[in-house]
């Protein structure tokens, strides 16, 4: 039989206390709530000695309050779990792409900013696929993923007659806009 391990036993431990299912979700919850609040300003400021500062102790009640509300529902808090996981795998999946096209550049130093175009490609990859994760967490990706195992060749073929009607329609009446000429 295998011995466990001391830190196996410490996450085991953390895992009884409701360290994952309860503290982390908390401290997620609170501190992204507290920052919205501090940044948009929204409970109000106050000016004190000449500066306006915001009134940190509203918004402290009232992430608090939040987070609270948010960790006595075992749902969200199933759902922030899943979430999260699934981010750090997105973002470990992100980073190691990065390292992959860093090989290629050799010893000059790699940067995004010549590459505007994937810049904003991977940024659009990267929003669709945590609002993938989110879906599949709130379970609604299954009705699409039966969608389309369950349809016929005549649900297909209604569909692409209507994709190649709508993209013959675009391309009739498409009108390229004018440039406005610059003034010198």
């Amino acid at each position: 039989m295998v011995e466990e391990s001391v830190f196996r036993g410490i996450i085991s431990l953390f895992t009884k206390l409701g360290v994952y299912d309860i503290i982390l979700p908390f401290l997620l919850v609170f501190t992204i709530m507290f920052a919205i609040l501090e940044k948009t300003k929204i409970l109000g400021s106050e000016k004190i000695e000449g500066r306006e500062v915001t009134k940190k102790n509203i918004n402290a009640i009232v992430a608090f309050s939040i987070a609270f509300l948010v960790i006595a529902s075992t749902q969200l808090v199933a759902i922030i779990n899943e979430v999260m996981a699934n981010i750090v795998l997105l973002l470990i999946l992100g980073v190691s792409f990065l390292l992959l096209v860093g090989v290629f550049f050799s010893d000059k130093e790699f940067t995004l900013e010549k590459f505007p175009t994937w810049t904003k490609f991977f940024m659009v990859l990267m929003f669709v696929g945590i609002v993938a994760i989110f879906l599949n967490a709130l379970g609604w990706l299954q009705f699409v993923f039966a969608l389309f195992l369950n349809w016929d060749a005549e649900w297909a073929a209604s569909i692409l007659f209507m994709i190649i009607i709508l993209g013959f329609i675009i391309f009739i009446t498409y009108e390229p806009r004018e440039k406005p000429k610059r003034k010198e």
